[in-house]
């Protein structure tokens, strides 16, 4: 049987290639598909629509090679961010009675 950890680590990988591929190479994601990613996974990140300004914008921050996509790495990389965003959040409530 695997742990949390493992089991999230599971999700993580499959959600992107849940995505992925359905528009081009099947190992990145492309705008729409990481639209498609946030609207669908992450709706207490992004509300009821993405913003398309802040959509280009994460794109453009996230694509470190410039090619227009967000492959694994880049993807993992978000996940990480967005994961230290959450910690410093629930951190900030630890303290208060």
């Amino acid at each position: 049987m695997s742990s949390p950890l493992e089991q999230a680590l599971a999700v993580m990988v499959a959600t992107f290639h849940k995505y992925s591929g359905k528009e081009g190479d099947k190992f990145k994601l492309s705008k729409g598909e990481m639209k498609e990613l946030l609207h669908k996974e992450l709706p207490s990140f992004v509300g009821e629509k993405v913003d398309e300004e802040g959509l280009k914008k994460l794109m453009g921050d996230l694509d470190e090679n410039s090619d227009q996509e967000v492959d694994f790495q880049e993807y993992a990389v978000f996940l990480a961010l967005i994961t230290i965003m959450c910690n410093d959040f629930f951190q900030g409530f630890s303290n208060q009675p």
